[in-house]
């Protein structure tokens, strides 16, 4: 099978709904929270148990859970936008024949179970939060996308709710570090005011909007430094190379918001996210453990080249 082939399939139209290049951008936030909660230093100073099945086996189920949740997610994404996109972007994998709107319903029903079912297998906790994951995104997808003050706020609940699951891999840590959340809850949020314009260009005052967004993620990260025990002088590279990457694409969209432009700054942002993720974790870890995290962004890159990521 040659590799038009292979993309024109069926198979290969559900995949494209699932993102797989965002899916590791959720990998990131859950190995994020895996750090905050203390697990992973645990771990790594532990030595072999390190490489241990039982003591990892709550972050693999987290990472499966993630996986569940976010493919469901944008899954049902494309089931309620059918009809928009079969306007705007009749190229996609329902409005294009590839993909049955039914098939896509019973592929992300599956997905967000799987999610919820992985994540009770860690604690009544993480299958909460997954369980909230799960309806925040279909809210999205059903109604708050269209609301400009409530859809941004809306997906940055799944965002910081999906950090919060990877917390849970300790429960008790999600009381100590449940503000981590309010990080991505404004990162995504100013990712989603500003993609509203990636189809027919967007205003300067909503590019506005979202570089001031973007100056409260990088305050926040930057006041982190003031908890006990983090280690501020690990985040530093990570968090220069974040504001490298994501704030000149920002600009170029509020200076110039076309719609190609704005695309770009959306798919920067969704991507760098695994950059902020590595940044924060290593506070909580160390640097090794930041490029650990660091390491998921050339494959995600990887796959953008092949999947949709907006």
């Amino acid at each position: 099978m040659t590799a038009t082939t292979a993309r024109d399939s069926s198979a290969w139209a559900y995949l494209q709904m699932m993102r797989p290049a965002n899916i590791l951008t959720a990998w990131a936030d859950i190995l994020l929270g895996y750090a905050a909660s203390g697990a992973a230093v645990l771990s790594i100073t532990t030595g072999l148990a390190a490489t241990s099945t039982q003591s990892l086996m709550p972050l693999g189920w987290l990472l499966l859970s993630t996986t569940g949740l976010y493919g469901g997610g944008v899954v049902f994404n494309d089931v309620f936008d059918a009809d928009l996109d079969a306007e705007e972007r009749p190229e996609r994998p329902i409005p294009s024949g590839r993909a049955s709107k039914q098939e896509a319903i019973v592929l992300g029903t599956v997905l967000l179970a799987i999610g919820v079912v992985a994540a009770a297998q860690v604690s009544g906790l993480s299958a909460l939060l997954a369980t909230f994951i799960a309806v925040a995104a279909l809210s999205y997808d059903a109604i708050a996308k269209h609301n400009p003050l409530i859809g941004p706020l809306n997906m940055g609940l799944c965002r910081g709710a999906n950090l919060l699951l990877g917390v849970s891999a300790v429960p008790l840590a999600v009381q100590s570090y449940w503000f981590l959340a309010l990080i991505p809850i404004v990162y995504i949020a100013a990712i989603t005011t500003i993609s509203r314009g990636e189809v027919h260009g967007g205003s300067r005052s909503t590019g506005i909007v979202a570089l001031l967004m973007l100056g409260l993620v990088i305050a926040g990260v930057a006041g982190l430094t003031l908890l006990p025990s983090y280690g501020g002088l690990c985040v530093l590279p990570f968090a220069l190379l974040f504001v490298a990457l994501v704030l000149p694409a920002f600009v170029r969209a509020a200076l110039n918001p076309t719609a190609e432009q704005i695309r770009a700054a959306v798919k920067a942002g969704i991507l760098c996210l695994i950059v902020l993720d590595a940044a924060i974790a290593s506070g909580f870890t160390h640097w090794i453990y930041g490029l650990g995290v660091l390491s998921l962004l050339p494959v995600s890159r990887g796959l953008a080249k092949l999947f949709a990521v907006t």
